[in-house]
């Protein structure tokens, strides 16, 4: 190992260590990140930690970047778990549940990604790609459902003429097998999903519904019907 590579490694051990401190403060005290605390749990001065993150903001990139690539890499598991790609309410449920299970795991990470802003904080380009890993694997089911007849496509006049120019965007930016209205319905159970996950990992559920998952998936049952899958 040549000590280029040697000093290379000894860098990224020691970014994964930060990152890994970091994500307990977030645990622990939300999205109140301070460099300085993550500096003193890991024994070392804040200037020091600056070599490695050049800011907060920085530092929470990073952590957004990671969490909207881990609940990527376990949606994106979820699907391809499902052989029968034909089955598209089955390969839908297997997201959505995904999804949820994640957030449980990972709460402190969820909150970073779909709770409130961080109070002046502006997400870089970065944080958009890895964020749209997860509608992608949405939208593929609409798209592979299409392709085979399994969905009918929408009349454009099904969705309203003010929102024609949004969807267009979107459609033309990212997904761009999905025809506009098919694509709005798409993007309602998207929301619904999240939404789902987001009440029952921030408490909205207590005292209300007690057996979650059977709720969960009579909620995304009724989304798979929205879709079309």
């Amino acid at each position: 190992m040549t000590a280029a590579s040697l000093r290379a490694r000894v860098r990224a051990e020691m970014v994964e260590e930060i990152k890994s401190v970091a994500r307990r403060h977030l645990a622990a005290d939300g999205s109140n990140l301070s460099l300085r605390a993550v500096a003193r749990d890991m024994g070392m001065v804040s200037s020091a930690l600056y070599r490695y993150f050049g800011s907060r903001d920085e530092l929470l990139t990073a952590l957004i970047t990671d969490a909207y690539n881990a609940l990527g890499d376990a949606v994106e598991a979820a699907d391809a778990a499902l052989t029968d790609r034909a089955d598209l309410r089955g390969r839908w449920l297997g997201i959505a549940h995904g999804v949820r299970t994640w957030a449980l795991d990972n709460r402190s990470e969820y909150a970073l990604i779909f709770g409130s802003p961080v109070p002046g904080y502006v997400a870089p380009l970065e944080t958009s790609r890895a964020a749209v890993r997860t509608p992608r694997a949405l939208v593929r089911i609409l798209a592979d459902g299409l392709a085979a007849g399994a969905i009918r496509p929408l009349e454009q006049a099904d969705l309203p003429g003010p929102l024609q120019p949004d969807l267009t965007r979107l459609r033309a930016e990212e997904f761009p097998d999905v025809p506009e209205a098919l694509l709005a319905r798409g993007t309602v159970g998207w929301i619904h999903l999240f939404g789902a996950v987001s009440f029952e990992v921030f408490g909205q559920l207590n005292n209300v519904i007690n057996e979650r998952e059977e709720y969960f998936d009579y909620q995304m049952q009724l989304m798979a019907e929205l879709i079309g899958a």
